[in-house]
């Protein structure tokens, strides 16, 4: 499959599986802060899909994931509905620490800036 068709079909997994995170799962430790799906890696085959997710507002992030992981057969079902694609492809859900990473880096950024402002 060519390139260029691998990054349509995993944007618009991307899009679809956020739209049914936010607005159709009724998990009450979903709800209680915000799940951003920041990248989906599809295979070749079409048959398996990395789903990277972020996670803000949320404080037991493994019991997040883990419900997202059950919720797995309910989003496949939304997706073969929502995305005309030959196969559904199954689901694998994985913690994406790009963002927590860049605010740890932006804070020792901040902390490092504050000592040499008091040290002049």
């Amino acid at each position: 499959m060519s390139n260029n068709r691998m990054q349509k079909v995993n944007e618009e997994l991307k899009r679809e599986i956020g739209k049914i995170i936010s607005l159709k799962l009724n998990n009450s430790v979903l709800k209680k802060g915000l799940i951003s799906v920041t990248k989906v890696n599809t295979s070749p085959d079409l048959k398996i899909a990395r789903v990277y997710v972020s996670m803000i507002n949320i404080k037991d992030k493994k019991e997040a994931l883990k419900s997202l992981k059950k919720s797995n057969g309910f989003i496949r079902t939304e997706i073969a509905q929502s995305v005309n694609l030959r196969y559904t492809p199954e689901l694998v859900f994985e913690f994406d620490e790009s963002i927590e990473y860049g605010d740890r880096i932006e804070n020792i950024l901040k902390d490092i800036t504050k000592d040499l402002k008091k040290e002049e």
